[in-house]
């Protein structure tokens, strides 16, 4: 079977020449780079450290003059290349290598046309430019962490004290694991088992950026296995992934949420959801075969639900 074939363009004014070897070895994963090609005006001072890394990894340097103030005459001079390059059809994907998030569209556009896109930049990259590429890999992750920490700290970049805050732009670990359970629902309602490679397929679909070497993982069965949320089993060479057993009784979750409205006579659907889950903390209503908590809420006796005039949802005993 034919690789496929790649084209790789790279915004040298905003990208550092560390990342390349790393960028080449990732782009392995996909098919082969036929296209190397670097944007940037080589006569300034920033370029001379991509001099050698351009001649050691054959790419071809595109010089752009900068002759207007404020205007980033590299983005345009990529952008034409792109699009020359697409009506060519010589290739079937692109690599576009940038933290600017002026590339969104460009990414949209050949997605549109049928062009696997991977994008790559670093944490500081834009979400609109990682949700319209195919696959967005975060550069620091191609690095070894402790060299690219201590070689930022020499150039006065970073500091110990902001490191660890490092990284707003990743996905949040419970939204994941959220949209995994969903996907193991689904099957199991199906009759299906979930296999490893369809959750980490399915999960690159709706985040392009999902990454398990951003939450300090190399595997993706062993940021599962951490989770209290999957068992992972193994049987020869195939990986499933199933939820683990609800360690609450469904009945002492019942009589809990009965006291609370008692009580209470007349309690929001989210503050008696946020009680619930600060008593039992692996609650999950989808463990009791229910979508919503006020769909659990549903299902017990004794309990009128009902929306104010705000279109709010609240929970208050049934009247006898």
């Amino acid at each position: 079977m034919d690789e496929q074939k790649f084209a790789v363009l790279i915004d040298a004014d905003n990208i550092s020449a560390k990342y390349i070897s790393g960028i080449l070895d990732e782009m392995t994963k996909y098919g082969v780079c036929t296209i190397r090609r670097s944007f940037g005006d080589w006569t300034s001072p920033h370029a001379n450290k991509w001099r050698t890394i351009l001649l050691e990894n054959s790419i071809t340097p595109i010089q752009q003059f900068n002759n207007t103030i404020g205007k980033n005459a590299t983005d345009s001079s990529l952008i034409i290349e792109a699009m020359d390059i697409l009506y060519t059809d010589n290739v079937e994907g692109f690599c576009i290598v940038s933290s600017d998030g002026d590339f969104t569209r460009l990414a949209s556009r050949l997605r549109e046309a049928g062009k696997m896109v991977i994008g790559m930049g670093e944490e500081k990259t834009p979400r609109s430019f990682r949700a319209a590429c195919s696959v967005f890999t975060t550069l620091e992750n191609l690095l070894d962490t402790d060299d690219n920490v201590m070689e930022e700290l020499e150039e006065g970049k970073i500091d110990c004290e902001t490191e660890e805050k490092k990284g707003p732009s990743r996905i949040e670990k419970n939204a994941i694991e959220n949209t995994i359970v969903s996907i193991i629902t689904e099957n199991e309602n199906k009759g299906k088992v979930t296999g490893l490679g369809e959750i980490g397929s399915r999960l690159v679909n709706k985040y392009p950026d999902f990454d398990v070497r951003n939450y300090g993982y190399s595997l993706l069965s062993k940021f599962l296995e951490e989770a209290d949320t999957f068992d992972v089993r193994k049987k020869n060479s195939t990986m499933t992934v199933f939820l683990k057993e609800n360690n609450n009784s469904k009945n002492d979750i019942i009589e809990f949420i009965k006291q609370q409205v008692e009580k209470k006579g007349d309690v929001g659907i989210n503050e008696l959801s946020n009680k619930v889950h600060e008593k039992y903390v692996d609650f999950r209503p989808k463990d009791f075969g229910y979508s919503q908590f006020s769909k659990f809420l549903q299902g017990i006796g004794g309990i009128e639900l009902y929306e104010d005039g705000r279109k709010r949802k609240h929970a208050r005993p049934l009247k006898k």
